[in-house]
Parts: C-alpha cells; sequence; structure tokens
C-alpha cells in the first residue's frame, strides 16, 4: 500500500518502533513538533520528548501494547489525541500518535 496520503492527512501522525524511537513524521507532525525539532525528531526517543507522568503511561502502552485516547486543552484550542498500537503481520511494530484539531460543538452520536 502507498502510504504517502499519510503526509497531507488533516492530523498529526507520528510513528515510533518498540523502543519509542520516533521512525516517521507526516506535515502536521512537523509542524506540531517544530519548537522540538520537527523532523529532526526523527530517530529519536518520543519519551524524552515527554514529563515524568506521561513517560510512565507511554512506557506502560509500550509494554503492554495498549492505547490511550484523550481531549487536550492548551491555549484554548481542542485536540483529540489518538495513541495507538500497530502491528505488522500480526506483530507489534510500535505507536501510532494522532493529533487532530477539534471544535467545541463536535457531535455525539448515540447510534
Amino acid at each position: 500500500m502507498n502510504a504517502a496520503w499519510i503526509q497531507e492527512f488533516p492530523a498529526a501522525i507520528t510513528v515510533c518502533d518498540t523502543k519509542g524511537i520516533i521512525t516517521a513524521m507526516n506535515v502536521k507532525s512537523a509542524l506540531l513538533f517544530a519548537k522540538n525539532g520537527g523532523y529532526e525528531l526523527i530517530g529519536k526517543s518520543l519519551l524524552d520528548c515527554h514529563p515524568p507522568e506521561a513517560r510512565e503511561i507511554l512506557k506502560n502502552m509500550l509494554e503492554k501494547q495498549s492505547d490511550n485516547c484523550y481531549i487536550s486543552e492548551k491555549d484554548g484550542a481542542k485536540k483529540l489525541i489518538i495513541q495507538s498500537p500497530w502491528y505488522e503481520g500480526g506483530l507489534f511494530m510500535g505507536l501510532v500518535e494522532i493529533v487532530k484539531e477539534i471544535n467545541d460543538d463536535i457531535p455525539i452520536f448515540q447510534r
């Protein structure tokens, strides 16, 4: 599958391996983390980019191959954060983080 679509996807996508080393970022991710080096973060540990409490959550996610989802608010902007394991041929390969800005009026549907 050609993954070129990821580069212009309208959310930040950051990928790490099983040790937490950043292996890929799309354009939005590089812009989101520009103050921390943007694309220069590839090859570096995402654990080093987080405070101790968040670092422990990420370590646990890597160990247990678990996911994490929450809404973050900073400077009046709300973002949906999805952190989830990714697999290749059934083998755990690391984590993917997707960060998408959301509006206050996002609908919730009961189905």
